[in-house]
C-alpha cells in the first residue's frame, strides 16, 4: 500500500448551501465544491439554500478563478413521468460550464451519458453502490468516473474496494451529520411529513417542525410527532426523526441514533493510504461560519498528512452535533 506521505493529493469536496458559502469554501482552501439548484433535484431542498441559473453562472466563475472545481448534486430520484425538471437541471448544469454532476437515478444517469458524453459523472452516495459489481456496472455502462461511498464501510474495506475498481475513483465523508438510512431513503421521515428525501430533497423540513414550551422545557415535533423532551437547562436540538428519544420498554433512550458527528480529521492518514480520491464534508444546509471553520481544518489537516508531518489536534467541538464526535463505520467492529 502506498504511504501517505507519497500518495496522490486527494481533493478536498466542500459544501456550499449558498454563494456566500461557495466564497467562505474557496476562500478555506477546498479543492471541489459541491452544489445544488433551488429546486427539488437536489437533496437539500430548502428555503433559503441553493443557486438560481445566474447565481451558479457566477460562483463557477468565482470558483474557477481560483482553482477549485464546482460540483453540481442533482441526486434526488425523479417523478415519474414528470423527469423533465431533472432533465433541464443536468442541461443547465453542463451548460453553465460544472466541473462534474453528482447523479444518483439510474434513469438520469442513463439520460445524462448519452445527452452530454462529454460530461464528468459522479455517482451520489444516495446511490448506495459500495461493492465492486454495483460500482462496475455504472463505470462501464455509463462512464461514472467516481462514486460517493455510503457511510458503512471500514477503512480496510474501502481499501480493499479501491484495488478492484481502479481507475473509477472514490469519494468518503470525513465530516458532519451522520445518516442511518440507506443515504437519505428515509421512510421515516416520508412518513411524519408526507415529503420524501430522495424525491422532494427534505428530511425533516422546517416547515413541519414545531417547539413547544412546557413547565418541564422544551418539546420539540415534527409532522405531530413528538421527537424529543429538553430539560430547562439542555440544548433542544432539531427534531430529526433517527435522533429523536424514544421511550421503550419504559426507558427514553436514543433507539436509531445520538446527535453526534462525523470527524475523521486523525484518520486522515488512513484514509489516504487506502486509495481514497476525494474527502467530503457534509453540511450544505449549514452557514458560511461552519464551512469556513471545517474547511480550514481540513484543509490543515490533508497538507500536512501530505507533508509527512503528524495531523494538527484541532478542536472541532463547537460546530458538531452535541458537541460529540463519532469515527462512525469507519473503526467499526461489526457485531
Amino acid at each position: 500500500m502506498t504511504s501517505a506521505s507519497t500518495a496522490s493529493r486527494p481533493e478536498l469536496v466542500c459544501p456550499a448551501g449558498t454563494p456566500a458559502a461557495l466564497r467562505s469554501a474557496v476562500d478555506a482552501g477546498a479543492d471541489c465544491v459541491y452544489v445544488g439548484f433551488r429546486d427539488e433535484t437536489n437533496a437539500r431542498n430548502f428555503p433559503g439554500l441553493n443557486f438560481s441559473r445566474k447565481e451558479l453562472d457566477e460562483a463557477i466563475g468565482y470558483a474557477h478563478g481560483r482553482g477549485a472545481k464546482v460540483l453540481v448534486a442533482i441526486n434526488t430520484f425523479p417523478r415519474a413521468g414528470a423527469a423533465d425538471l431533472w432533465h433541464r437541471a443536468v442541461d443547465d448544469a453542463v451548460g453553465l460550464g460544472a466541473d462534474a454532476l453528482i447523479l444518483a437515478d439510474i434513469g438520469l444517469i442513463a439520460y445524462a451519458a448519452e445527452r452530454h458524453p462529454e460530461a464528468r459523472l459522479h455517482l451520489s452516495v444516495q446511490a448506495a453502490a459500495s461493492n465492486p459489481a454495483a460500482i462496475r456496472f455504472y463505470a462501464d455502462r455509463f462512464g461514472i468516473r467516481r462514486v460517493v461511498l455510503p457511510r458503512v464501510l471500514t477503512v480496510h474495506e474501502i481499501a480493499a474496494l479501491n484495488q478492484h475498481i481502479r481507475p473509477v475513483e472514490t469519494e468518503v465523508f470525513v465530516f458532519g451529520g451522520l445518516c442511518v438510512m440507506a443515504e437519505g431513503r428515509c421512510a421515516l421521515s416520508s412518513y411524519a411529513t408526507g415529503q420524501s428525501p430522495n424525491v422532494n430533497g427534505v428530511c425533516s423540513p422546517a416547515a413541519h417542525v414545531r417547539y413547544e414550551e412546557t413547565a418541564e422545557g422544551i418539546t420539540s415535533k415534527l409532522g405531530g410527532f413528538t421527537i424529543n423532551r429538553f430539560g430547562r437547562a439542555e440544548p433542544a436540538g432539531y427534531p430529526t426523526l433517527c435522533k429523536g428519544r424514544f421511550v421503550a420498554q419504559g426507558k427514553a433512550s436514543y433507539l436509531f441514533e445520538e446527535p453526534t458527528s462525523l470527524n475523521t480529521l486523525a484518520m486522515l492518514p488512513e484514509l489516504i493510504e487506502a486509495g481514497v480520491t476525494a474527502f467530503k464534508i457534509e453540511g450544505r444546509q449549514r452557514g458560511r461560519a461552519y464551512v469556513a471553520a471545517v474547511v480550514q481544518a481540513f484543509r490543515q489537516g490533508v497538507d500536512a498528512v501530505l507533508a509527512g508531518r503528524p495531523v494538527p489536534d484541532l478542536d472541532l467541538d463547537r460546530i458538531t452535533e452535541g458537541g460529540r464526535q463519532t469515527t462512525g463505520a469507519y473503526e467499526k467492529t461489526w457485531r
